[in-house]
């Protein structure tokens, strides 16, 4: 991107940030994705950057939003625990009635400001996603803003858009291509935001159903990175009228699935089955970790039970007590967190490492493909770039995480970057 010394303080600043779901940053390359290669190389990245987690979209969307880790914002996975009237109830997050769940349930969605809140007297925030219901909306589950998805779109204040506001999208890269047309039409080239959010769900939809390396995931690839040049050059169409931050990055990873597990099956094994069935004990898979919830005398039992359980070949390792803190994630009946193991090995294309799957008992495992949601070296590394004559270029001088987008994002537009987990990239 090309700025040309236009710096007329007249012009609307204003921010856009492009998510692309799923893409780590060791396949950031001039092979593979040349657009992005030159903006990591020629502005602003974060060199060290890391996901939260688990390392799961639904989380690093609430994560992006606030700029707080999930033991703040409240939203603890892809799936987690409510507990009503005593009882464990494990939810998938990606569904669109979650957030209603959640607030009946806790009396409120997340716990702390989202973007959309504090921009929403000062200009507002628009979003069109293309991912899961719940990680779309929860970019502004209280509908301070604006949010497009293919499963409902609405304005502020929860207004149903209908007809052509709504966003009629398929759920694959032609459904990203689409997605993307319209935000270059309808959104880049208006006044009527502070923030602009645009979240593919390629790569990382492509990746749950092929091989890491293979020509689908490769083909994705490319696409995603056409549709981040596409944006650019709308943007630097425009750049006449607006003073536009771009922020480009990813949410995490992927590893390939080599063996899979239920261990709401091993707990049962293991002596725990009435705990499971009467709701004093709850397992919510991030893929490639999980997360082991219990109320009551259940507590004692499940942790009575780690020392096993560290033994079995599929636990990589079992996070409690400050050590599981100290990833950001904190739940009142939340036990621990089991990150599963990796093995050297080597997949048909020739991407090392595989990983276990924590089985959610919603699908067939797809082994020899990826997923994420764990720490592992490939799932935890996103990457990040801004792009700005004031951000200048080289590598942010310090690690950075999801956490550190929103105060980035919000310093720049003038706004209070208080109470939040992370700090702004310096200038």
């Amino acid at each position: 991107m090309v700025y040309h010394g236009l710096m007329n303080a007249s012009r609307h600043r204003r921010a856009i940030l492009i998510v692309c779901d799923g893409l780590g940053a060791e396949w950031v390359s001039e092979t593979h994705t040349p657009t992005l290669a030159r903006l990591l190389k020629g502005h602003r990245c974060a060199g060290d950057h890391r996901a939260v987690f688990p390392s799961v979209t639904r989380v690093s969307a609430a994560s992006i939003a606030t700029g707080c880790f999930p033991g703040r914002h409240g939203l603890e996975g892809n799936q987690m625990a409510l507990v009503e009237a005593g009882r464990i109830t494990v939810h998938n997050v990606g569904a669109p009635s979650f957030r209603e769940t959640m607030r009946r349930v806790t009396g409120r969605t997340l716990r702390v400001p989202t973007m959309a809140e504090r921009l929403a007297r000062s200009g507002g925030q628009i979003a069109y996603s293309n991912v899961s219901p719940g990680a779309a909306y929860f970019l502004d589950p209280d509908h301070f803003g604006t949010v497009l998805h293919r499963a409902g779109s609405f304005g502020p204040g929860g207004a149903p858009l209908t007809g052509d506001a709504h966003l009629d999208v398929s759920h694959d890269l032609d459904g990203d291509i689409e997605m993307t047309r319209r935000f270059c039409a309808e959104v880049v080239p208006c006044d009527g935001f502070r923030l602009a959010i645009l979240w593919l769900a390629n790569p990382d939809l492509t990746l749950h159903h092929e091989p890491l390396g293979s020509p689908a995931h490769i083909h994705a690839l490319a696409v995603t990175d056409r549709l981040v040049a596409q944006v650019i050059e709308t943007v630097e169409a425009h750049q006449d009228r607006f003073d536009t931050l771009l922020a480009v990055g990813s949410d995490h990873g992927h590893e390939t699935i080599g063996r899979s597990v239920h261990i709401g099956n091993w707990l049962a094994g293991n002596g725990l089955e009435p705990e499971l069935k009467d709701g004093r004990i709850g397992i919510a898979s991030q893929g490639t970790s999980a997360l082991i919830y219990a109320v009551g005398a259940a507590r004692a039992a499940v942790e009575g039970l780690l020392p096993k359980m560290r033994r079995e070949p599929w636990a990589g390792s079992i996070l409690t007590g400050e050590a599981l803190a100290a990833t950001g994630l904190t739940a009142d009946s939340l036990v621990a967190a089991v990150d599963t193991a990796r093995h050297d090995e080597t997949n048909d294309h020739g991407v090392p490492g595989t990983r276990w799957l924590v089985e959610d008992g919603e699908g067939t495992p797809e082994i020899g493909c990826g997923h994420h949601g764990g720490l592992g070296p490939a799932e935890t590394r996103p990457f990040l770039t801004f792009i700005h004559p004031e951000f200048g270029q080289g590598e942010a001088g310090r690690p950075t995480s999801l956490v550190d987008i929103a105060p980035t994002i919000l310093r720049f537009l003038g706004e209070a970057v208080d109470d939040m987990d992370g700090a702004p990239l310096s200038a």
